[in-house]
């Protein structure tokens, strides 16, 4: 996945700061991705890249506020609990135009985080594309994987990543970003899977509850 100058594209994470955001930049970062963490408070932004920076021991990745994130990257992962999933696009909505925004986000709904919860367009990542319009290829991912297993760039992360679009080409370029974050990626079809992808979340919350684990994940079986 490259620009038009041969160089691996820059994608910028909103909502970088917190834990499933940072893990997945700083595992793009390791694999020379260019990333930029974006967050609402740009100094807040570039605190937490000198911090992943020093854990990853070099100047891997920059820190901007939201929009300004969004207007330097080629690709957009929105990485940000469901409460602020509007108010996020709502404020970049003009910088996203003609780029793949990867929606990583779940509708969950507190405190009944263990139960699914469909919202009003049925699913965040419907919604933003609804939002966003044509413009905008709308992708969801890496919902099913838990943070707990990012953080640790290291870490060999034992799921796959189901991956929902309506564009084939934007679906392809997450397919690789899955692989270079450690992870299988899977295409799920059409973006209207989003609403089975997104609603898997909370039975895993459940499962880890019920069985006592940390990170339960998918793994499609019956692939090469």
């Amino acid at each position: 996945m490259t620009t038009d100058r041969g160089t691996l594209i820059t994608i910028a994470v909103l909502g970088g700061t917190g834990k499933e955001g940072s893990g997945l930049a700083m595992r793009w970062a390791q694999n020379g991705y260019h990333v930029i963490i974006g967050s609402r408070d740009g100094e807040r932004a570039v605190s937490r890249a000198a911090e992943m920076n020093q854990q990853l021991g070099g100047d891997y990745l920059s820190g901007m506020e939201n929009g300004a994130a969004a207007t330097a990257a080629d690709m957009v992962v929105l990485s940000v609990p469901y409460t602020a999933h509007k108010t996020t696009l709502e404020s970049v909505k003009e910088q996203l135009a003609g780029k793949v925004v990867v929606d990583l986000t779940v509708p969950l709904n507190p405190p009944k985080v263990r139960t699914v919860h469909l919202p009003e367009g049925k699913s965040a990542a419907l919604e933003a594309q609804t939002y966003l319009g044509e413009s905008v290829r709308v992708v969801a991912a890496f919902q099913n994987v838990s943070a707990e297993k990012l953080v640790d760039p290291d870490y060999k992360v034992d799921c796959d990543v189901l991956i929902c679009g309506d564009d084939e080409s934007a679906k392809a370029d997450v397919i690789k970003l899955a692989e270079a974050a450690g992870m299988r990626g899977i295409d799920a079809g059409a973006l209207a899977n989003a609403i089975a992808i997104e609603s898997l979340t909370p039975v895993l919350l459940y499962i880890n509850k019920k069985y006592a684990v940390k990170g339960s994940g998918i793994r499609i079986t019956g692939l090469s």
